[in-house]
């Protein structure tokens, strides 16, 4: 099983096809959040780095991938310059909170619940950039494609983590995390964001 058939197997279902075509509508506004969500994955790995200085395995994965989510970051502004679309400030979508919402208070529930809840953002990531590219021009597809295989990296660190993090088996709440995910993805959503569920009906 390669990399992308694990990251599908883990979500447990595929973004829809009505998000797809809203992304492709929308594609301003697709690369003004796909550079908010690189800059916001880069500012939690810092986060978890200052939080557990004790735990030499996340330190350097969270250093590593917190470079690799700013040089994405770089990367989408130079396309959207090169474009002129002007990088501007939008209200988060409701995916990152609907998970985090069920992260839980005490230690180390909380670092685990937060590691799994990367793993997820980091595989949807994925999985939309694989379904996204064969519809895009091909500069935009080439850069997607390019980032399959850090993003995969990412997700399989998250989850790592969160088995190490754990001192007993982490598949109930990789179910939890899975069902609420699965939700916000599957469910209508009002505005249009990287992460957002189905559009809702006009």
């Amino acid at each position: 099983m390669d990399t992308l058939d694990e990251i599908k197997d883990f979500l447990g279902c595929e973004t829809p096809d009505s998000w797809i075509a809203a992304a492709l509508n929308n594609q301003d506004l697709l690369l003004i959040d796909h550079a908010h969500c690189e800059k916001k994955a880069a500012s939690t790995a810092m986060t978890l780095m200052f939080r557990y200085v004790d735990r030499t395995d996340l330190l350097n994965k969270m250093s590593r991938l917190a470079r690799e989510e700013l040089i994405h970051f770089e990367q989408v502004l130079a396309i959207m310059e090169a474009r002129g679309i002007r990088y501007d400030h939008l209200s988060p979508a409701r995916y990152a909170g609907g998970l985090r919402a069920e992260v839980r208070t005490h230690e180390p529930g909380r670092l685990v619940d937060v590691l799994i809840v990367g793993a997820f953002i980091e595989a949807r990531s994925c999985e939309r950039f694989a379904k996204l590219a064969p519809f895009l021009d091909d500069e935009l597809a080439k850069f997607y494609r390019s980032l399959l295989k850090s993003e995969g990296r990412h997700y399989q660190d998250y989850l790592g983590l969160a088995r190490d993090a754990s001192g007993e088996p982490i598949d109930a709440r990789i179910e939890t995390f899975r069902r609420i995910e699965n939700e916000l993805i599957l469910s209508a959503d009002e505005e249009f964001r990287f992460h957002s569920g189905a559009p809702a009906a006009a």
